[in-house]
């Protein structure tokens, strides 16, 4: 009964790290609809607002690895819950864009260790068959997270200062997680402890074989310095190399990006304004839950260098047909990016006049992009008068919102409401009607992208980092490619709409598409098989090996 107590509790912490994490991640992009009203946020302070929960996560992948190696898994992950309630509070409470800042940056600490000890701490907790079906829960939590976020944005829309109860209720699945962990024990269960342990009841690691050889054969902690991970010593160069090519690769496929402009692939296949963002957000977010639910099913029986190969494979494809369609029936790309500081502002468009037609940001509050940086804040783009006069309909028929956050937003209203009418279209008629065919394969093969990377980039790359680096020194190596991750994060969110008007939005697509490529090539050389393996055969696997 204690061994299923201590297994249930592992998943729960696993679910809700994950859980947190996505909403985190996610609630901005309709918290950032209402924050732009309420402080006159200019383009460049958004996105500050958006850049400061991935500094402090950047901040805490640098120094969490020593925190998590040195105090312990089950207290980085309460340290960290607390630090979460503190930024909530901040963020919740905040008066000023000062304030709002702090609290995200908070928030960003928190979550990237807690990211960081949770998988860690459950893949040490838990049998070897079991590890892949419980640290793939988290990410199967970041999914659910951000569907939370997304639902939450759109309920809380229409509410004034709506933004304090998006935030303030990532108290509740932290709470939750703390208390969980209460329960749990103190150190994962070491090899030496295997026998005394199981009698307590505490867990079932292994089989009897395993125990029986592990006695006989006591499996020795090693000591580490953080410079052992560039050297030599028990091949930790290469496990250096898997790891920080997996999360480069995670990053530099373009998933952060390619949901960016999910909306616009919705909207080309002629879903209207609001229901593109819907679609887009929860319709792709449902696929992601679906497609990570899959991966949790068969990381333990294909493997996860299967998965990552298959998963690469699909992504490749996906977004080098995207590439390619885009180039027959191009998408209007335009940057969301709206200051309300200056209603009579001029937006910054990339390659066609389009006009916002949304005479209020609260009616799309949900966005798709998650880290996709600039691209977070605005509402659909119209492009034919004809769908000008749809979108008015379909706004009238969802009812008045609130009259305090009418009277508010009713002076940026009036400055979009004048320009509406100027519209043009920058195909000459409709696009969709010459291109639905090749519209309805690019929404396909996103879907097939999004799939592709929550049964394989997703959550086998956390998987195969909590596995392969020794006991000693895994906190700390784990933190090092996560920093990389963070920071690659960063930077594609910055320079993406850069990048799109320098070379175009096709050749993104199709450069995209070769990384992928090498990417299969990457992990077909390097990353070895783990499933079935307890965490110190693979250790011993990693050391043998040259």
């Amino acid at each position: 009964g204690r061994a299923l107590l201590v297994l249930l509790l592992s998943a729960m912490v696993s679910l809700l790290g994950g859980l947190i994490f996505g909403y985190e991640l996610g609630i901005i992009s309709g918290a950032l609809l209402q924050l732009q009203i309420d402080f006159h946020l200019s383009c460049f302070k958004q996105e500050v607002l958006v850049s400061a929960l991935l500094s402090g996560a950047l901040l805490a992948s640098l120094a969490g690895g020593i925190l998590i190696d040195r105090h312990g898994r089950r207290r980085a992950i309460l340290v960290s819950n607390l630090v979460l309630l503190v930024g909530s509070l901040i963020l919740t409470l905040a008066r000023s864009f000062i304030g709002l800042v702090i609290g995200r940056t908070t928030v960003g600490f928190a979550i990237s260790v807690s990211s960081m000890a949770c998988c860690i701490y459950v893949s040490e907790m838990v049998a070897a068959h079991q590890r892949g079906l419980l640290v793939s829960l988290y990410e199967a939590g970041i999914t659910i997270g951000i569907l939370l976020s997304y639902a939450l944005n759109y309920i809380f829309a229409d509410v004034d200062e709506g933004w304090r109860y998006m935030f303030g209720l990532a108290i509740a699945p932290t709470a939750m997680q703390f208390l969980s962990i209460l329960f749990l024990p103190v150190n994962p269960v070491k090899l030496s402890l295997w026998d005394s342990d199981c009698q307590k009841g505490l867990i079932q690691l292994q089989d009897t074989e395993d125990r029986a050889a592990a006695k006989q054969e006591p499996y020795k902690e090693k000591h580490y310095s953080f410079l052992d991970l560039f050297r030599t010593r028990d091949n930790m160069r290469r496990r250096t190399l898997v790891g920080l090519g997996l999360v480069l690769f995670q990053q530099f496929t373009g998933q952060p990006n390619v949901l960016g402009y999910a909306s616009k692939i919705f909207h080309s296949v002629g879903f209207q304004s609001n229901s593109s963002a819907i679609l887009a957000s929860v319709g792709l977010g449902a696929i992601k839950v679906v497609a990570t639910l899959i991966a949790m099913a068969f990381a333990d029986k294909a493997g996860r260098r299967v998965l990552l190969m298959a998963g690469c494979v699909v992504m490749a494809i996906s977004v080098t047909t995207i590439g390619l369609t885009s180039r027959v029936a191009p998408l209007a790309v335009a940057r969301d990016c709206k200051a309300a500081a200056d209603p009579n502002a001029s937006h910054s468009l990339t390659q066609h006049p389009l006009t916002p037609v949304s005479s209020q940001p609260a009616e799309s509050p949900i966005t798709p992009a998650v880290g996709a940086g600039k691209s977070q804040a605005g509402p659909g783009f119209a492009a034919t008068r004809r769908l000008t006069k749809a979108f008015a309909g379909t706004q009238s028929r969802e009812g008045v919102p609130n009259s305090s956050l009418t009277q508010k937003r009713g002076l940026e209203g009036q400055a979009r409401g004048k320009t509406v009418g100027s519209t043009i279209s920058p195909f000459g008629g409709a696009p969709w009607a010459e291109h639905m065919v090749l519209n309805w394969i690019m929404l396909l093969s996103m879907m097939a992208f999004v799939s592709a990377f929550s049964i394989g980039f997703g959550p086998m790359t956390w998987l195969v980092l909590s596995e392969i680096y020794p006991a000693g020194i895994r906190g700390r190596a784990f933190a090092f490619c996560n920093s990389f991750n963070w920071a690659a994060n960063l930077l594609i969110s910055l320079t993406f709409l850069d990048l799109i008007d320098a070379i175009g939005f096709s050749w993104m697509f199709l450069l995209y598409g070769l990384i992928g490529v090498m990417a299969v090539i990457f992990i077909y050389l390097f990353v070895p098989e783990t499933k079935g393996q307890s965490l110190e055969e693979i250790d011993q696997q990693f050391s043998r090996k040259r």
